[in-house]
């Protein structure tokens, strides 16, 4: 091969270089955490499936789950690779329940901060102390009627 030929082939390699790390690791890196949370999951767990079921893990197979859904309890078999995700499992239940309600972590100190505060609807007496707005039909005849 000729210098030529090396100089016009490096833009193309780096390319590939640059595309390998932007989208290819990141993916497969995903794929591996998904992948490991559905090899994880266990009876009791709250799942949300890619079908948006919401429900608890009854039954761990190995390569199926059973899940009960709703009020009358339905219990569904599907198979683990349609978990979406677990939303929470007995482990951090025990954990929370086990904290004091007067401590409040960061991220539900910061949770609350963030909720917008209710805004109080106009009863009787503040509408009447407010200015009265004449309704739109009135102040448009009153216009067509000065001309």
């Amino acid at each position: 091969m000729s210098n030529s030929t090396l100089i016009q082939l490096a833009p193309l390699a780096f390319l590939i270089f640059i595309m390998y790390f932007l989208l290819i690791r990141p993916q497969k890196k995903k794929e591996k955490a998904v992948n490991e949370m559905r090899n994880n999951v266990k009876v009791g767990d709250d799942v949300i499936t890619i079908g948006g079921l919401c429900g608890k893990i009854v039954k761990v197979k190995d390569e199926t789950i059973v899940i009960q859904v709703g009020a009358e309890k339905l219990k569904f078999e599907m198979m683990k690779w349609a978990i979406s995700k677990v939303v929470s499992s007995n482990e951090s239940r025990v954990s929370s329940k086990k904290a004091r309600p007067d401590e409040l972590s960061e991220d539900e100190d910061t949770s609350k901060k963030a909720l917008p505060k209710r805004m109080k609807r106009l009863g009787s007496e503040e509408a009447d102390s407010e200015e009265a707005v004449e309704p739109i039909e009135d102040v448009l005849s009153e216009n067509t009627e000065e001309k």
